[in-house]
């Protein structure tokens, strides 16, 4: 019988975990209240960013910092209960977005990310979920020469420095691929290296049901304690009591929560986003992911419509939602392209799990012999799922990691 491991958390990064402990021989539980890919996995814009070799940094210049201040922005909003309840690390993120302390930041997060799509590969043959994946890249869209160019050079470095590669498409290249966008777009990035995905929440279905296929275990039940007992951890949920040799907390932005009860006080803090799902208006058709770079909203032409995701909401994770952020988002993007009705109920509603120097946890816990941790990926978890199962799984099995782990330590807090 192999080493005995319970992975707490069934989203992308969790269910990756399970995959890569299972294909090495450990008898693997993932324990989730709902079933795989339907928290924070299912409501994402679907895209698997290699190009996102640099986190979403705290605005710094004054400018911008003063247009954030009314709260009208589509990119970032906030509730001021909110702010006051994630002080602490919001301001150490500021911190950490200086020049300084973010150019130092950027190739240890990069790292992480040039392993996405290596890693993602053979999880999507193994589920024969090809059908979900579409590997044309996607458009960042302008208005402005002088923001593209600005944008432009920092597309060149990351080609220089981390293989990313992609092409400048200017008005007349980028009416070719997407007709129905209006005048207001001048030009566009095309990021030739991602992969989209048509239903977010399926492929983590699918990479769920691989595991499962052969041999994994999934129980939907809510967790009541985690703690260690001889040597050896219970994990006590609603349905039954597990014991495992290991214990994977990937709970993304409930992670933080859970680790209180176990001593350990990381400063996380969440990103709030919004979705909701259209049909396009007469004969028009939107062919590629697009994102209004200067506005900050994505369209996203999925299997349930054309999906519309916001930016960023700051506030805390269980506050009532606001759907004034959606509202504005889907004027602006109305003007950008034809959208016609709405085809959901009601907006969806999800978190980012973040922490203030913008890189994940991945490692052992400083304090437990075989507590794992794996949380706070930010806006990436879609895409670092696989790449975090993959390094975790080396870490846990004593084998070489493909890249340097010191930056994800837990004990860096």
């Amino acid at each position: 019988m192999g080493r005995q491991t319970v992975v707490l958390g069934a989203g992308m990064v969790g269910v990756s975990i399970a995959w890569h402990l299972q294909q090495r021989g450990h008898e693997v539980t993932v324990v989730d209240r709902l079933q795989p890919g339907r928290e924070t996995s299912f409501g994402n814009a679907g895209i698997i960013q290699r190009e996102a070799v640099r986190p979403y940094p705290f605005p710094r210049d004054v400018k911008t910092l003063l247009s954030v201040l009314p709260n009208r922005r589509v990119d970032i909003r906030y509730r001021p209960a909110g702010m006051v309840n994630a002080a602490s690390p919001l301001l150490r993120y500021w911190m950490n977005s200086a020049p300084k302390a973010y150019q130092k930041i950027v190739p240890e997060y990069a790292s992480l990310i040039q392993q996405s799509l290596k890693t993602h590969g053979p999880m999507i043959e193994a589920a024969g979920a090809e059908h979900l994946v579409r590997r044309q890249g996607w458009l960042e869209l302008y208005r402005t020469p002088e923001k593209l160019a600005a944008r432009l050079k920092d597309a060149e470095e990351a080609r220089r420095l981390y293989g990313v590669q992609f092409e400048q498409l200017d008005r007349a290249a980028l009416m070719e691929k997407e007709p129905s966008l209006s005048e207001h777009i001048i030009g566009a990035i095309h990021w030739l290296d991602p992969w989209t995905v048509a239903d977010p929440g399926a492929l983590v279905a699918a990479y769920a049901q691989a595991f499962s296929n052969d041999g994994g275990r999934i129980l939907q039940a809510d967790i009541t304690s985690v703690q260690q007992v001889g040597g050896r951890w219970q994990v006590s949920t609603a349905a039954e009591t597990l014991e495992a040799d290991d214990v994977v907390v990937a709970l993304g932005p409930w992670a933080g929560s859970w680790l209180k009860e176990l001593g350990y006080h990381f400063p996380t803090f969440v990103k709030r986003g919004y979705h909701m799902h259209y049909a396009p208006q007469a004969e028009a058709k939107l062919n590629y992911w697009v994102m209004d770079a200067e506005i900050g909203y994505l369209l996203a032409p999925m299997n349930a419509g054309i999906r519309l995701t916001t930016g960023a909401e700051l506030d805390r994770l269980d506050a009532p939602a606001d759907v004034n952020q959606l509202g504005a988002a889907e004027k602006v993007a109305r003007s950008v392209f034809p959208l016609g009705e709405r085809r959901d109920e009601a907006p969806w509603k999800g978190a980012r799990p973040c922490l203030p120097d913008m890189k994940p946890v991945i490692g052992p816990a400083p304090r437990h012999s075989g507590l794992w941790l794996a949380f706070g990926h930010g806006h990436q978890g879609f895409t670092l799922g696989p790449a975090t199962g993959h390094l975790l799984a080396d870490m846990m099995e004593g084998q070489p990691t493909a890249i340097d782990m010191a930056p994800f330590r837990a004990d860096r807090f």
